[in-house]
């Protein structure tokens, strides 16, 4: 396995165990308001790595592979839908716009969204990535 995918799989994995941890603290408290905010900084900081280092080699190989392309236009798709309800969530939190319940139900549906991604990306685009370094 690349570095690069080895990075990306881990910085997953760390974010997912801080929202579990924020889940744990319980998302209203002091503590799992606290945790957010390092949360959303990973996410952010793990999407410029991929605009960066990932997407572009996929994106180059898709001019000639069409799969590649159709895989990288739904992952997309989904991943703006991802993106808009994590950045959502974290302006709501930061303006604590959010009443106990609703805040609940709106971290279930990040991580339910976020989850998706994560299976995506690793499963098809990872995969792709690597296939292609490997040639």
């Amino acid at each position: 396995m690349s570095s690069l995918i080895e990075e990306l799989k881990k910085e997953h994995s760390e974010i997912v165990a801080i929202l579990n941890e924020v889940e744990g603290l319980d998302i209203l408290s002091k503590e799992g308001q606290a945790n957010l905010l390092p949360a959303k900084e990973r996410f952010l900081t793990h999407l410029k790595k991929e605009d960066r280092q990932l997407y572009p080699v996929l994106i180059k190989e898709a001019e000639n592979n069409k799969q590649l392309e159709i895989a990288l236009d739904l992952c997309a798709i989904d991943m703006e839908n991802v993106s808009r309800i994590v950045l959502k969530f974290f302006d709501k939190c930061s303006r604590r716009a959010f009443s106990g319940t609703e805040i609940q139900r709106e971290f279930e549906n990040l991580f339910t969204a976020l989850d998706k991604r994560i299976r995506n990306e690793e499963d098809i685009l990872y995969y792709e990535y690597e296939r292609l370094i490997q040639q």
